[in-house]
């Protein structure tokens, strides 16, 4: 056979659709009436782009066909897979097995530890692991750029870096040079050397023994040294050839070499990338490419076949014109019309991510409609896929995402997440409703009776947080028994199957967390968890975290994980795996990712998400080296990947019509589209630009709804039998203030549910210190017990412990000073005479009751009313005013001999003559406690004359009664607006709809 004279070296352009045309020039040229597909070797990128062009084939067969044996390039397997081709001898392993992914994390994680301790450094687990993962991600970079670990050594710059920098490079180079010590002695590489190693060998074994057969290698990009080498192995061989995609051979020369150096230095021995290297260009990784196959452009030849959804050949010289350099880009401006039209391409603009998911929804149903055409959406922007996804749903267009899913983000991965939240929280009732409730939990007929008594739990748990663990939870649902039968024997059997996870919060070593995790989950939803894909994919997750941190911990005593790190651990590792749907979605729709839609095709591509920052990316910069070590080792720089990006969009672009999308705002805020569309419209124009505005149209419309008239202020009037209702003592003053208010909470019925793990509302500590006080008054208010009892109830009362650490010094310094007036008041002859008591009066016919606080036997014989409030106490002017008559209300139950026991004895009776609000509050004169009497008298401008607070108190009183439960007067939404209200009724009376739009007119 004869030698070649030149390399064999092809590049298809963007216009003609990769894979399609490749497929159109292999089946002419290899196709036999036996074997002769069957002979070629086809070396792939991706296994995506295997399945890529698999369909390609089968397009293109037209019959029955044996397909080309397909390996892909960067497979750590990759000797098994072209197995006799590489070594037809058989002798043996070719490189060291490389060590499990998961292992080399751990035990880079444990080094790190252990350097960092030595630097006085603490990390929590998660932690340690997120920066073990950024230092096994630049071993990596450094592994495939084949840098070996002495060269990091030998760097001459290091005074030259900043102080963070110099100590990362040494923090780095020391867990280099341990973890390859660690290799050594296990007799394993890192998976990029293997990968290396093997495409060493497989270039050394076929440059002495070329192969049999015909071997192509298609669509590969990266411009690693190893790949590099084979590439050029590859064109060699006699029945070899390499294709590139979108190599640009028309690209002026001028313009080619201002990309930069790409590798190739200027001077034996200097740096490979220059520092005006055009490294963003889409270009320029195919330069360094050639570079370091030691090719020229020149040598390149063009593919001349065509795939079935080639676009204008025009279309490629108006794609090398979009990516010009910016000095090339001057050029435009005199360009003749032919070179820069962008015939079939449309940008697209919408409002938002929402309004952009809907309009590209339209788009695919419009595309599918047309028979045998086939529609990609790409977008590296997953939660924009997602909504597509949802919106296609509208008209039964099933359609996957082929990037995946991440793991966290699936129904078995979050019921994992969901256990380990509530383990690191302590049963924390958001954590453990979120978990109880899980779509998986208790799946089948025993669901609706186990939700039922999920939303009795969840009931149960509102308001500030219990303490931590299972017990206060368990007191927590005795208490409420009465309320919900049964729910204390179910929270039993809850318990008894959350105890092994809950039950204790000690470190455990990760494998045996990881154990008792997945236990605790098959407990929870049976075998049923494991079943579809997500359940599959996470079993595999865990059976191979726990598999590498058992062995791991053989070496470091278990790696044990406090519970609190667990969430963010598992999240971290989860995050970074996809759980691919299976087969069923439309045939002629895909939804990609930036990689996945690499060598696919199809009749109208729709490129969404195209904003700064997610098309493309945002360069992130390595951590731990420095950008200037990096050019020194010869590495390009975090700007490479916009290159890549805009490889991926002239890729996009070839196809025959192109849709370009971008949202005016992202979840964040307003965005900015992406320098590629900058770069478009500046080059045609506005004049030449086509918007897609009938897809955005036709969004808006779909969910345009005619504007509802203006809501107005809300008027109930309720029959003369609903409104006669009892008035509670702290009901009267919402009755005058904002008599919706009441209309909602006595006559609806109506009650505002506390949120869950909600903060201590003044109630909820009004409801702490009466209960305290009752128990102080019960045991005979003895002196000098109060704060004592005080901590001791705290202790014991459902709230969180930060919480009640917070307000305990307030609490306990106020009920000091509740003591020592007790003590005053004492020693003047003035009694406790009854305390948290219940009585009732009528008043025109309505009941009219409430709750004493407390109130006091004076030494002339009357009564001495007293209000306790954590807060600040009401005004003069509210009482005057008749909008805070609590003091008087009670007063008018004594005085009527209201307040009695269980037997209808009178407890207390008496002439009211003191009213007085004993707030803890804090006085700036007097610290925390004040006592304050709402009376008009002394230097006071507002109040009520104390001679007069009884019948005032019974004018208002009966005024109310009058007006609205004996009376026809509406039940007014916020009668008076300028008083301060509670808002748990806010959106029952749709007040943002009404309040200040016109609405609120009488």
């Amino acid at each position: 056979m004869t030698a070649k004279t030149r390399p064999s070296v092809y590049s298809i352009a963007a216009h003609r659709g990769f894979a399609d045309a490749l497929v159109a020039g292999l089946i002419p040229r290899y196709r036999e009436d036996t074997f002769g597909l069957a002979r070629l070797t086809l070396l792939l990128p991706s296994q995506r782009a295997v399945r890529g062009l698999t369909e390609a084939f089968i397009r293109a067969s037209g019959g029955g066909l044996l397909l080309p044996r397909m390996a892909v390039v960067g497979d750590l397997d990759l000797d098994e897979t072209l197995g006799a081709l590489l070594d037809p001898l058989g002798g043996g392993a070719v490189a060291p097995p490389a060590c499990d992914p998961v292992l080399r994390l751990l035990r880079i994680a444990e080094i790190l530890r252990e350097e960092l301790a030595a630097l006085g450094i603490e990390r929590g687990e998660a932690g340690l692991l997120r920066q073990a993962r950024s230092l096994a991600q630049s071993l990596d970079r450094l592994a495939a750029e084949e840098v070996a670990p002495e060269q990091l050594l030998t760097i001459d710059m290091l005074p030259e870096l900043a102080e963070h920098w110099q100590d990362s490079l040494r923090l780095f180079a020391r867990v280099q040079v341990r973890w390859q010590f660690e290799l050594d002695e296990r007799g394993q590489v890192d998976a990029p050397v293997r990968r290396n190693l093997l495409l060493a060998h497989a270039a050394q074994s076929w440059r002495a023994n070329p192969p049999p057969g015909p071997v192509i290698a298609a669509g590969v990009t990266s411009a690693a040294p190893a790949i590099a080498r084979l590439l050029r192995t590859v064109a060699d061989l006699p029945q070899g050839a390499v294709v590139l995609p979108d190599l640009d051979l028309a690209l002026e020369a001028e313009v080619w070499d201002a990309l930069g150096q790409a590798g190739a230095s200027e001077e034996p021995g200097g740096p490979p990338f220059g520092r005006g290297d055009q490294v963003t260009h889409p270009q320029y990784h195919l330069k360094l490419l050639l570079h370091r196959m030691g090719l020229a452009r020149e040598e390149v030849r063009p593919w001349h076949r065509a795939g079935i959804a080639a676009a204008p050949p025009a279309r490629s010289r108006a794609i090398s014109n979009l990516f010009l350099p910016p000095e090339a880009s001057t050029a435009w401006v005199k360009l003749p019309a032919a070179d820069r039209r962008l015939a079939g391409v449309r940008l697209m603009h919408s409002a938002h991510p929402e309004e952009e998911a809907q309009a590209i929804a339209v788009l695919v149903r419009e595309g599918l409609a047309v028979p045998e055409r086939r529609v990609a959406v790409v977008t590296p922007d997953r939660a924009l896929a997602q909504r597509v996804i949802a919106h296609l749903g509208r008209w039964n267009i099933a359609a996957d995402d082929t990037a995946g899913r991440p793991l966290p983000q699936t129904v078995a991965g979050r019921l994992l997440l969901q256990l380990a939240q509530a383990w690191a929280e302590r049963a924390a009732p958001v954590a453990l409703l979120a978990l109880l409730g899980h779509p998986l939990v208790m799946a089948g007929e025993p669901r609706a009776g186990w939700l039922e008594r999920v939303r009795q739990l969840d009931f149960v748990l509102r308001g500030p947080r219990p303490g931590p663990g299972l017990e206060p939870i368990r007191d927590a649902v005795r208490a409420k028994e009465k309320r919900f039968p049964g729910l204390s024997a179910w929270w039993d059997e809850v318990e008894l199957l959350l105890a092994p996870l809950l039950a204790g919060h000690d470190a455990l070593p990760l494998a045996a967390t990881l154990t008792l995790l997945a236990e605790m989950a098959e407990a929870l939803c049976g075998p049923a968890l494991w079943a579809n894909a997500d359940g599959r994919c996470l079993a595999q997750f865990v059976e191979q975290w726990r598999d590498a941190a058992a062995q791991a911990g053989e070496q470091t005593g278990g790696l044990p994980v406090d519970p609190a790190q667990v969430p963010a651990l598992l999240r971290d590792a989860m995050d970074e795996v996809s759980v691919r749907p299976p087969y069923g979605g439309h045939p002629r729709l895909a939804i990609y990712g930036l990689l996945e839609a690499r060598m696919s095709r199809a009749d109208l591509v729709i490129c969404a998400g195209m904003t700064e920052g997610t098309w493309p990316a945002a360069p992130a910069p390595d951590p731990l080296l420095a950008p200037a070590v990096l050019r020194t080792l010869g590495i390009p720089g975090a700007d490479f990947r916009i290159g890549l990006a805009a490889h991926d969009l002239a890729a996009m672009l070839g196809a025959p019509e192109v849709v370009l999308s971008f949202a005016e705002r992202d979840a964040a805020g307003p965005a900015i589209p992406s320098r590629f569309l900058l770069r478009i419209r500046a080059m045609l124009g506005e004049d030449g630009v086509v918007w897609e505005q009938e897809a955005v149209n036709l969004a808006q419309a779909l969910d345009a709804a005619p504007q509802a008239p203006a809501y107005p202020r809300p008027r109930p009037m309720p029959s003369p039998q609903q409104r006669r209702v009892d008035i509670a003592v702290t009901a009267l003053d919402r009755l005058r203030s904002d008599p919706y208010q009441f209309y909602a909470s006595a006559i609806l019925g109506l009650r505002s549910l506390d949120p869950r793990d909600a903060d201590p509302t003044p109630a909820w500590r009004g409801t702490a210190v009466h209960e305290i006080l009752e128990e102080w008054h019960k045991i005979g208010a003895p002196p000098g017990e109060l704060v004592p009892l005080a901590e001791r109830k705290l202790a014991e009362m459902s709230a969180h412990p930060f919480m009640r650490s917070l307000w305990r010094p307030r609490l306990t310094a106020a009920l000091a000073w509740i003591e020592a007036e007790q003590e005053r008041l004492l020693d003047e002859g003035r009694a406790v005479a009854a305390f948290e008591c219940w009585g009732d009066t009528t008043v025109d016919g309505i009941r009219i009751f409430g709750r004493a606080d407390r109130i006091d036997r004076l030494p002339d014989g009357t009564l001495a009313v007293v209000d306790y409030k954590t807060g600040t106490p009401p005004s003069g002017r509210m009482v005057q005013e008749g909008f805070a008559l609590q003091l008087g209300l009670i007063g008018l139950i004594a005085q009527a001999g209201g307040f009695k026991d269980k037997q209808g004895r009178v407890t207390v009776e008496g002439e009211p003559t003191r009213f007085e609000y004993w707030s803890l509050a804090r006085n700036r004169e007097r610290g925390f406690g004040y006592c304050e009497e709402p009376i008009l008298e002394g230097r006071k401008k507002s109040g009520i004359p104390r001679e007069d607070f009884l019948p005032e108190t019974r004018r208002f009183l009966a005024e109310a009664i009058a007006r609205w439960i004996l009376g026809n007067e509406p039940f007014v939404a916020r009668l008076n607006p300028d008083l301060p209200s509670y808002a748990d009724y806010d959106q029952l009376m749709r007040l943002e709809e009404w309040q200040g739009r016109g609405g609120n007119a009488e």
